[in-house]
């Protein structure tokens, strides 16, 4: 038994640790083989061969143990096509679990003896991560066309950027996609919609230290919402009016008729229209700052 000590601060190595190394060697290398392409993972496996003893077999118990048994030698193959979807701001566990639903659905679909099985199931494996992509992950629902134009214009900016050594305008975009430009600005706009910043979210600043949160720096507040209560006082003063003194008032400030035309329509004098509509407005006036300060006592205004 040989000895073999390359550095003197490695371990001490035996014949039978190398041997033990090599066969650890050759199943890591037959792991990859199995695992590096698709093709030959599936042939591999003998799914095919799964499959025809699934169709041959008439009882229950047993189509579903070989059904079991296809799923789980192909397990490796769903996690295989997740692993390119994941680093998309999408959990792992999620990718995986949509990606081995996708097998399931592959293999009680797919009939044997029409085609290879991978032929069926990969494709079908990735148009569920997609789906799962377009249908799950967006915080706000957009149409499915502008979804799809999104996904083209990020492969077209990497194509043309390739191509042309600086980033593509969007008329550009708009040719290589055979779309017109309103499309791409649609589609880039809707590019914030995927995972929207919360407006809770923290907004620094380079000058001062200070944060505030973006909702913060959103919006104001509205002066109409003073006008709104001083409107409903008003409303129900004008209802608490004789017909008459309601009239004068709807023809003066509602439809902008001169205190003559109101007297011509009321076959009254202007000095009567006059006297009329200042003794209301007094009423009105008086009403109103009644109804005020005890609004402003109930809602715990100052």
């Amino acid at each position: 038994m040989t000895v073999v000590a390359s550095d003197p601060q490695a371990p001490l190595r035996t014949d039978t640790d190398r041997r033990h190394r090599s066969e650890e060697h050759r199943h890591a290398r037959r792991g990859q083989e199995r695992c590096g392409g698709e093709r030959d993972s599936f042939e591999d496996l003998g799914v095919d061969e799964l499959f025809g003893r699934l169709a041959r077999s008439t009882d229950c118990v047993e189509r579903q143990r070989w059904r079991q048994r296809i799923v789980t030698a192909c397990v490796p193959i769903a996690d295989r096509i997740a692993s390119r979807f994941m680093g998309r701001g999408e959990p792992s566990e999620d990718l995986l679990q949509v990606a081995r639903m996708g097998l399931i659905h592959s293999v009680d679909r797919y009939q044997a003896g029409r085609g290879h099985f991978l032929a069926f199931a990969v494709p079908t494996i990735r148009g569920e991560l997609r789906r799962h992509f377009r249908d799950k992950t967006w915080t706000v629902r957009v149409p499915r066309r502008v979804q799809e134009t999104q996904l083209r214009i990020r492969e077209a900016v990497s194509t043309l950027s390739q191509r042309l050594n600086r980033s593509p305008t969007t008329i550009e975009l708009a040719e290589e996609l055979g779309v017109d430009t309103e499309a791409v600005c649609e589609s880039e706009a809707v590019a914030s919609a995927y995972q929207p910043v919360s407006l809770d979210a923290p907004v620094a600043y380079t000058q001062s230290e200070t944060t505030e949160a973006v909702g913060s720096l959103q919006g104001s507040d509205d002066p109409g919402y003073e006008q709104v209560e001083d409107m409903l006082m008003i409303k129900e003063a004008l209802a608490a009016l004789e017909p008459r003194r309601r009239a004068v008032v709807g023809m003066i400030f509602f439809d902008c008729l001169t205190q003559r035309e109101v007297a011509d329509k009321l076959n009254v004098s202007q000095v009567q229209v006059s006297r009329l509509l200042n003794d209301t407005l007094s009423r009105i006036r008086q009403r109103v700052c009644v109804e005020a300060p005890a609004a402003l006592r109930v809602s715990g205004r100052k």
